[in-house]
């Protein structure tokens, strides 16, 4: 697990932090890292599987989708 050190954060902002995270009912070190998360890794991020999944679903799925599996000897890439 990651450790960040935040130096010269402001007497108000500290205040203000604490307060917060008092009214969520967690300790101010926690609640930084409730703040960190929703900010840089939010809900509603387009999440890539789930979209293709939607647009399948849209154009009537793909459950009938027949794609021959190639059962050759794999060949792996050259360089040269």
């Amino acid at each position: 697990m990651a450790v960040l050190t935040v130096r010269n954060l402001s007497e108000e902002t500290h205040r203000a932090l604490r307060h917060r995270a008092a009214e969520h009912g967690r300790s101010t070190e926690a609640e930084v890292r409730a703040i960190l998360e929703e900010t840089v890794r939010p809900a509603e991020r387009l999440k890539i599987g789930s979209e293709l999944f939607r647009i399948a679903q849209e154009i009537g799925g793909m459950d009938d989708l027949e794609i021959p599996r190639d059962r050759g000897k794999v060949i792996g890439a050259t360089f040269e």
